[in-house]
Parts: structure tokens; C-alpha cells; sequence
């Protein structure tokens, strides 16, 4: 690598931290336009191409959106909540200060397929309540959530409102000892009807997060299969070396939409 090589990949990092730092600080606010290329060409005295690499970093950290026609602008911050509310929907956005809502597609008791008896350990015969419902963020379609249920807990949702808010809490509130769970997370496409539920195209990658949830006894609650638009949330990971927080902590985060 030359030396010039070295100091122009310098100033686009410090470009880009100048920037950053700015809409982290709310000097540059949700929505803002940012400066035109010629401007920031002019402010850091740069050719065009570090403004460039400035922006499509801070364009892939999803601080900035493009849109075709205009300058870049601010998005909206990450909202982070702490892994323990992962369990439920509802209490996550309220502790962002969003209102959650949901719409039930279907609620069902019936008898659990085998790959379903498999999954949770259920002898072959064994009912399981099952669930999906399109869960919003300020009345946004945000996620799909598949959800089945231990019919020892499940059948309390068949004289519960399932549109009326979160079924965790519910099920809390009425003994239910939904105490631990695993996480698998990866991504896949949004499949015909997925998409048209969330308003995205066909193929669009959702975030996917496929939990089992479990009594501290280790009997299997719940299994879910939720998907979400990726444009609304996504998950935050920080790991540190402290002897005092040696897992890292995961988190979930959702992004506002601007209007364009």
C-alpha cells in the first residue's frame, strides 16, 4: 500500500467519524439532508472519492439512506432493548416508546405434526395451541410471528384477545413459567404471502429469529418461527473482554421508517 493510498483511506474514516458524530450528537437530525457532495468536497478539502467511501460507510452502519433524486439523509437511531425483553414483542416497543400492535391470522388447538412432536419433545397424539399474527411497530407491519404452544399453557390464548396485546404477558400473568430460551438467527426471503402481509417484494431478506422457549424444569413452552422486515429491526451484538460480562449481549433493535 502507498502512502497516498494510506492517507486517503485516512481521511474518508475521518470524514466519515466527523459525520458520524454529528448525527449520533442530533447536530444532524432524523430526516436531515446531509451536506451535497460539492459541499463536503469543499469543507474537507477531498475529491469526490473519500466523500464517497465516507458515506457508503456510514450508509452500510445504517445511519444515512439514499434515495433515488436527492441527498442523503439522517435515519433514525437504533433502539436498543436488553436481551430480556426478546421474549416479548409488546414490552420491547413500549420500552422504546412505540405503541406495538398485532392483527391474528389464526389461532388453532390441534394435534401437533410430527416434525412439531419432535421439536418439543411431545409424545405422538399431544395437542399444541398454534398461533400466527402480523405484529406492528406505531402501526407499521413489522414482523410475522408463527408461534406454537404446550397445550398446558396454550389453551388459556383460546379465551384470550389475542389482538388485544401481548401473549407472553398473558400467559405470565396466568402461571405460565416461560423462564428460558435459545435464539437461532439467520436470514431468507419473504415468501408470496410473508411479503404481501409486511408490504415488502417477494425475495426481500427478513430477519428471521426461530426461538424455544423452556420452564426452568427444561419442558419445552413454545416454539416460534418470527420474521421481520429488515428495514425495521435487526439485532445488535457487543462483546467485551470484562471478567464481569463474559457472554456477549444481544440485543434487538428497530428502526423507524421516514416518510419520503
Amino acid at each position: 500500500m502507498t502512502a497516498d493510498s494510506i492517507a486517503l483511506f485516512a481521511k474518508h474514516d475521518l470524514i466519515a467519524a466527523e459525520l458520524r458524530e454529528q448525527i449520533e450528537s442530533g447536530s444532524l437530525a432524523v430526516g436531515a439532508d446531509l451536506p451535497s457532495e460539492s459541499d463536503l468536497q469543499s469543507r474537507f478539502g477531498v475529491s469526490r472519492g473519500p466523500i464517497r467511501q465516507a458515506l457508503a460507510t456510514l450508509r452500510s452502519e445504517g445511519l444515512i439512506e439514499t434515495t433515488q433524486g436527492r441527498p442523503p439523509r439522517v435515519r433514525a437511531q437504533p433502539l436498543v432493548q436488553s436481551i430480556d425483553d426478546f421474549f416479548s414483542f409488546s414490552s420491547w416497543v413500549r420500552a422504546q416508546g412505540k405503541v406495538p400492535g398485532q392483527r391474528t391470522f389464526e389461532i388453532a388447538r390441534r394435534r401437533a405434526a410430527p416434525a412439531l412432536v419432535a421439536r418439543m419433545g411431545l409424545a405422538e397424539g399431544e395437542f399444541v395451541v398454534e398461533i400466527v399474527r402480523l405484529r406492528l411497530i406505531d402501526g407499521i407491519p413489522t414482523m410475522i410471528e408463527r408461534s406454537s404452544f404446550h397445550d398446558s399453557i396454550g389453551k388459556a390464548l383460546l379465551t384470550f384477545d389475542t389482538d388485544s396485546g401481548s401473549i407472553y404477558e398473558y400467559l405470565i400473568d396466568n402461571g405460565a413459567e416461560l423462564d428460558e430460551g435459545t435464539h437461532v438467527v439467520d436470514a431468507v426471503p419473504a415468501a408470496p404471502l410473508d411479503a404481501e402481509l409486511l408490504g415488502v417484494e417477494t425475495g426481500a431478506p427478513l430477519l428471521r429469529v426461530r426461538r424455544v422457549t423452556r420452564s426452568r424444569r427444561g419442558l419445552i413452552l413454545e416454539t416460534s418461527d418470527d420474521r421481520y422486515r429488515s428495514d425495521q429491526a435487526s439485532l445488535l451484538i457487543q462483546n467485551s473482554r470484562n471478567e464481569n460480562r463474559p457472554t456477549p449481549i444481544v440485543a434487538r433493535t428497530t428502526h423507524t421508517v421516514a416518510n419520503a
